[in-house]
């Protein structure tokens, strides 16, 4: 017996279908003849929580960490006891299983785990499915691989989720008891990549409040030729008096003096450059999950996660390809399938596609065909079932949009223009002038219709006209008139969901180290195509960001404040975790070991846990502020001679003294045991008072072990 395992029950059906033999439905499996199709619910197996691997663990303490499993532990997930059986029971009749998770980093996780957990030892083929269409799982099906081939897929993923496990436990129990020891009564979630995240939009909002405003001036000349008028703009030297240090013009007076003297006599000028080269732009990729979800997000507002979700539905309707991609190329062997694909794009049944695809040339092959930037996966597109718009909600159908507008492109010739720019001199000023002619429209032809799609396929800048009259160089060039424009240095824009997930996908650019910052250049950025969306989501959710305005901009919540405030460098400055997804990635191709990636981790834990003895928060405001230390908080404590307040940051410091009232009699106090205090007091950060609850502290296990 053949057993196929998928990640989910849409997927096991979907083989089942493509499989010859007598089909019968069992509980949480399919037979096909020979065949057997079982599934997971994603993660049937779950890491233990701190507590499960020692009860002490149920209270946070300080002294306890780093927690570090000696063996790390697997759980059958509550929810999944039943599917695991049957899946178990399945496992041992069958002589060969088909692993059937989805073609990722996760998904060979999740199967790989399943069948270690059970001590398999029968053979293990791979089936790799990017599309759910009949023709193409069949060709899966015959195109099997040894599962072996994907153990360093394996080994990072279980890295990952490991190293996941390290830092949320830990960093998060630590900080969260700098901060109760401070008298905040919250907790603090850290994450490898949901605090560099969170941290973005801290020092984005940082920087608009204290954002100053420049006020500065630019002058446009207009200049006579005799081939033609044309506009230039003038470029102030170093030397100019009341440029700023960014070279800017903020004196007006100066520019209005600039602007009479370019008016007195003589006005001519003379051409000093000119240069004019025909460019080339290849067609715009198709799309990873990431890159979809940020146009979506420009186009429509679309959030990330409605993107994630709507694709996810395409993809199991099987009118596109896989949806948790993080490739923008594809692989040859389809491109045979181009004329069916774009046959049935003529009748979705939107007139801008149909005229697009019924246009398209199959002879051109685009950059995206690429067999050597293809792993697992290939880029987001249209699979060869037809599709009908009318049977598509509307997000459904904007998005399929999309995914077909640039997969037609990919049959369009290159966009080919000639740049031009001129320089001028006029009373011993520079003027320069750039134009830009177009050929050859090619692809961009799909992205010319409206003043959104001509900024998504790259716009002229301001300062480009979109032609300019033939000249060379020494050529006359009179000074027409000039106008002074009067302009305003902008903050930055605050990030809506779309940019926060470009900025996770491109987060060399916000990486401190330039050694770094080169290196992860060409690195996937923090996170993974599926889980940024979650990423950003449960920061909402949790209110650590909030949504505000039509373009729902995000803005941190004070707690986000205190939490990033809290943490070290190491934690919210994406260079170490960016630097991590850059080895997990060599790990995945062979380069570089599981034991010493964690081993690195454990080191950092450690680390980061010792800071946290010493960090020092912005007490939460209260009348029982200790007043030796400054830093904590007055804690109610039981003795066995009765009730004394000790404050929140003993041992470091002992300050103490009796109840009064119910409340601190400071005039009693001392750094010695107060009344009642026993001689000998459990060296903890806190009393018990600011540990978490038990029902806090599954709440939050629940979410880091999700």
């Amino acid at each position: 017996m053949r057993l196929y395992i998928a990640e989910k029950p849409s997927m096991g059906r979907e083989i089942a279908k493509c499989l010859q033999g007598n089909s019968r439905n069992g509980d949480g499996f399919i037979q096909v003849g020979d065949n057997v199709v079982t599934w997971g619910f994603g993660h049937i197996l779950r890491q233990a929580e701190p507590h499960e691997y020692n009860e002490k663990f149920k209270s946070w303490r300080a002294e306890d960490l780093p927690i570090v499993p000696s063996q790390w532990k697997l759980l059958v997930s509550d929810s999944c006891a039943k599917q695991f059986g049957v899946i178990k029971g399945l496992i041992d009749k069958a002589d060969e299983i088909v692993h059937a998770g989805d073609p990722d980093r996760e998904g060979q996780l999740l199967i790989d785990e399943v069948l270690e957990f059970v001590g398999n030892t029968k053979p293990v083929r791979r089936i790799l499915l990017n599309a759910l269409d009949e023709k193409s799982i069949k060709e899966a099906i015959d195109s099997l691989r040894d599962n072996a081939d994907f153990f360093n897929l394996k080994q990072s993923a279980l890295a990952r989720a490991r190293a996941d496990w390290l830092i949320g436990m830990n960093l998060s129990r630590a900080y969260t008891l700098a901060a109760r020891r401070a008298g905040h009564k919250l907790t603090l979630p850290v994450g490898r990549v949901k605090t560099p995240t969170l941290a973005l939009v801290v020092r984005r909002e940082r920087e608009i409040e204290n954002f100053k405003p420049v006020d500065y001036y630019t002058i446009k000349a207009r200049f006579h030729h005799e081939n033609g008028d044309f506009d230039a703009t003038w470029k102030p030297s170093e030397l100019q008096a009341g440029l700023d240090s960014e070279g800017r013009l903020i004196d007006k007076s100066e520019a209005e003096s600039k602007l009479a003297s370019f008016l007195a006599a003589p006005r001519q000028g003379e051409i000093t450059g000119y240069t004019k080269t025909k460019k080339q732009e290849p067609q715009k990729l198709p799309f990873s999950l990431s890159s979809l979800q940020v146009l979506a997000g420009k186009r429509f507002g679309y959030s990330p996660q409605l993107v994630l979700d709507t694709a996810q539905k395409l993809y199991e309707k099987k009118l596109t390809t896989y949806p948790r991609s993080d490739c923008e190329y594809l692989p040859q062997n389809q491109f045979k399938d181009a004329a069916s694909i774009l046959k049935n794009l003529q009748s979705f049944g939107n007139q801008q596609l149909a005229q697009w695809a019924a246009k398209a040339d199959t002879s051109i092959r685009s950059r995206a065909w690429n067999d050597k930037k293809i792993s697992a996966h290939h880029a987001i597109i249209p699979t060869r079932v037809p599709a009908a718009a009318d049977k598509l909600g509307e997000v459904e159908r904007n998005l399929f949009f999309l995914i077909a507008q640039s997969y037609i492109a990919q049959f369009y010739p290159v966009h080919i223009y000639n740049q031009t720019k001129v320089e001028i001199s006029y009373k011993e000023e520079a003027f320069v002038a750039n134009g830009r002619v177009v050929i050859d429209m090619g692809w961009k032809e799909l992205y010319s219709s409206s003043a959104k799609d001509q900024d998504e396929s790259g716009q002229n800048d301001e300062d480009e006209t979109a032609s300019l009259p033939v000249m060379k160089k020494k050529d006359s060039a009179d000074y027409i008139d000039g106008a002074i424009s009067a302009k305003a240095t902008k903050p930055p824009v605050r990030f809506t969901s779309a940019s926060l997930l470009a900025a996770m996908k491109d987060i060399h650019k916000y990486v401190k180290d330039p050694e770094a910052k080169k290196k992860l250049k060409d690195v996937y950025g923090i996170g993974t195509e599926a889980t940024r969306a979650t990423i950003i989501d449960d920061l909402i959710k949790r209110r650590f960001l909030v949504e505000t305005g039509k373009k729902k901009y995000l803005q941190p919540d004070k707690s986000a404040y205190l939490l990033i405030d809290a943490l070290p460098d190491e934690l919210v400055y994406p260079d170490f975790t960016a630097i991590w997804e850059d080895n997990l990635h060599s790990m995945a191709d062979g380069d570089g070991k599981l034991e010493d990636f964690l081993a690195e981790q454990v080191r950092f834990c450690t680390s980061l846990c010792s800071k946290a003895y010493e960090v020092k928060l912005e007490p939460q405001a209260d009348e029982n502020q200790c007043p030796r230390c400054k830093s904590g908080i007055m804690i109610k404590r039981n003795g066995k001679n009765g009730p004394f307040w000790g404050c929140s940051c003993y041992p470091r410091c002992r300050m103490s003294c009796n109840d009064k009232d119910g409340k601190p009699d400071f005039d009693s106090r001392s750094a010695a045991p107060a009344k009642g205090q026993p001689d000998s007091a459990p060296r903890r950060f806190a009393a018990p008072s600011p540990y978490l609850s038990e029902e806090e502290m599954q709440a939050f296990c629940r979410e880091y072990m999700s």
